[in-house]
């Protein structure tokens, strides 16, 4: 009598359910990744003082922070899909948004701690925060080609919201 209660509390959602509620999460965020990375492009090939240049430089990365503790807390809220290592691929999915928000605040960081002055020292120090944060953002990210889950893969491939 209680069983069918009990399922529908449940936190497991079918891989279809589950990838369109991960991909709906991720639509805002990548948008927003994207706009960031274009504008941070632009920032480190124009000629702005050393203050603009951090304070521009501060807020995107703490923007991009923002984006990707929305995208993760939105992915955690999916659940866990019912699939074959369910709770495995929710925790790589919530994992690798939080190195990527991780990565950002500490680009962020390392950004709002660099002196101005020299000009020339602040520009070097500068690419130095920015390879770094190349870096571990490369080594939070998750491929969905590389699912174990072949009900994942066809949803992330096929659903509307995934593409």
């Amino acid at each position: 009598m209680l069983a069918a209660p009990l399922a529908a509390c449940s936190a497991e959602h079918g891989a279809d359910a589950w990838a369109a509620s991960v991909c709906t999460a991720l639509a805002p965020w990548r948008s927003e990744i994207n706009t960031l990375t274009t504008r941070t492009q632009q920032q480190m090939t124009m000629r702005t003082t050393p203050g603009q240049a951090k304070e521009n430089l501060a807020r995107l990365f703490d923007g991009a922070r923002a984006a990707s503790e929305t995208a993760r807390a939105g992915v955690e809220r999916a659940g866990v899909p019912d699939v074959d290592g369910g709770k495995a691929i929710a925790a790589a999915f919530v994992g690798s948004l939080t190195g990527m928000r991780d990565a950002y605040g500490t680009a962020h960081d390392g950004i709002e701690s660099l002196a101005t002055t020299p000009t020339s020292t602040f520009y070097t120090e500068v690419d130095k925060v920015v390879t770094r944060l190349n870096t571990e953002y490369e080594k939070s990210g998750l491929d969905t080609s590389k699912l174990d889950s072949v009900e994942l893969k066809e949803a992330f491939e096929s659903l509307p919201e995934c593409q």
